[in-house]
């Protein structure tokens, strides 16, 4: 039996020691990517060799609202401050139960409206509609009955004027020149069909008239670890995917869509929690299966201000959502693996979700539970252990600091001392304590999965510091 358990062991020790080494590896290639791609991005705007065009893409801007009484004025207030000439602003307010749609009629002149709505989607049935112009920026209010952020996507679409659309957060905020660069893909190249925007948490930022007039680390612990989480896992992974067509999600707080792919794909789906992957998976089926050309690109410097849950409970509830999300969109297009039609969506992305996205947390609690099942057995060889510990404490801090630091420098902001003394020292213990926290928390997430596959949960908002 202790030979069995002898080998077991050392399986199970030999897995994880390559598990980690391709998870390292692409992690380091990752933020290598990423950085460069960024310092580069500065270097163009320095010397101003940047495509400059006088035209403009109209583009219909998709605020789905459900309880956002407390922000959705900020995120309205920061798109009319776009340094941009042809769009227009859409809110959809799903059946809100506070006074989301009364802080929008009290903030702006709008008159009510019986303009017919096309259904070129099918959606839930729309209450009412209301309209109104700020300066040339016509802004529509659109009430309608519960049915998920999905479906307020897809009443906005159909509502829209543009053949391009941008959906935003209602607890977002864009900086003043966010949409001119979010477009400018689309501008350089026609087989553009999506691009994602950098999304990066607004905890501890003053925005003033779309401007960042201070940058400083969240005073919450919780949200000063998910700001380096963010920059190391999200910023730098897309810049890497995007290289090779390869971008699999785009936020659903900021991506540019071309409005007819979509509609001819569907539409987003509304009986998941993870409509953004979703979405964006089914539009490389649909482009490559109907052979047409495409492009689906990452804009690292269209940057969208978003808020990061400051309790745990509302961060486990987002991560237990996303998680839920990701199993869907797997589930459902599970034929691009390996499918030589899809190119390295199927071999290069579509694995990396699989295997370090959807099965890790599965993966890493088994490898805890193992430990501490090879120290009661007495198998565990400890000092080499804590070895192998503190070599992966360490590697992932560096690369979460480069990360971070590198996204400071190229952006141009200025950290306080005290916020870099911090940035130091919680990296380790995001990835030592919260990472294996939101392990177990992303685990246990299908846990009566058909019970729960499309509740969103809902997440306090505080008012966005915007003025």
């Amino acid at each position: 039996m202790r030979d069995f358990m002898q080998i077991f062991f050392n399986f199970v020790g030999l897995f994880f020691v390559l598990y980690m080494i391709g998870y390292s590896s692409f992690l380091f290639f990752a933020v290598v990517v990423g950085t460069s791609t960024l310092h580069g991005a500065k270097r163009r705007n320095i010397l101003k060799n940047e495509l400059i065009e006088d035209y403009y893409l109209p583009v219909s801007v998709l605020i789905p609202a459900y309880n956002e009484e407390a922000t959705i004025v900020s995120t309205i207030h920061s798109l009319l401050l776009q340094d941009y000439k042809i769009y227009e602003i859409i809110v959809v307010d799903d059946g809100s139960k506070d006074e989301t749609s009364a802080a929008v009629l009290r903030s702006y002149k709008m008159k009510r409206t019986d303009r017919p709505i096309q259904r070129l989607i099918h959606t839930h049935r729309i209450e009412y509609v209301y309209e109104g112009k700020v300066g040339n920026i016509p802004i529509t209010l659109i009430r309608k009955e519960n049915g998920g952020k999905a479906d307020a996507l897809n009443v906005g679409i159909n509502a829209s004027r543009y053949p391009y659309f941008l959906c935003i957060d209602a607890d977002s905020v864009l900086q003043y020149d966010s949409l001119s660069k979010i477009v400018r893909p689309v501008l350089e190249d026609d087989n553009v069909v999506a691009v994602g925007g950098a999304v990066r948490p607004c905890n501890g930022t003053e925005i003033k008239e779309g401007r960042v007039v201070h940058y400083g680390l969240p005073n919450k612990l919780l949200s000063c670890m998910q700001v380096l989480e963010y920059d190391r896992s999200f910023l730098a992974a897309r810049i890497l995917f995007d290289q090779f067509n390869g971008s699999i999600i785009i936020s659903g707080a900021f991506g540019l869509f071309k409005k007819s792919i979509v509609v001819s794909a569907g539409g987003y789906e509304a009986d998941t929690v993870g409509e953004d992957m979703e979405l964006v998976v089914k539009m490389h089926v649909f482009c490559r299966e109907n052979k047409i050309p495409y492009r689906i690109r990452y804009a690292s410097d269209a940057i969208c201000w978003t808020q990061v849950p400051e309790k745990f409970t509302d961060l486990c509830k987002q991560r237990r959502r996303w998680h839920i999300g990701l199993f869907q969109s797997m589930i459902t297009h599970r034929n691009i693996l390996g499918n030589l039609d899809y190119g390295l969506v199927g071999f290069v992305s579509y694995l990396y979700f699989l295997i370090y996205e959807l099965f890790s947390p599965y993966i890493e609690v088994f490898g805890v539970c193992t430990m501490v099942l090879a120290m009661v057995l007495d198998f565990l060889n400890v000092p080499f252990m804590l070895l192998y510990m503190a070599i992966y404490v360490v590697f992932s801090s560096m690369l979460s600091l480069t990360a971070f630091f590198a996204r400071i420098h190229t952006i141009d902001q200025k950290l306080l001392f005290t916020d870099v003394l911090k940035a130091i020292g919680l990296c380790a213990a995001e990835v030592s304590f919260l990472r294996f926290a939101l392990a177990w928390v992303r685990m246990t997430s299908l846990i009566g999965y058909h019970k729960k596959k499309t509740d969103w949960g809902e997440i306090e908002r505080q008012y966005i510091n915007f003025s």
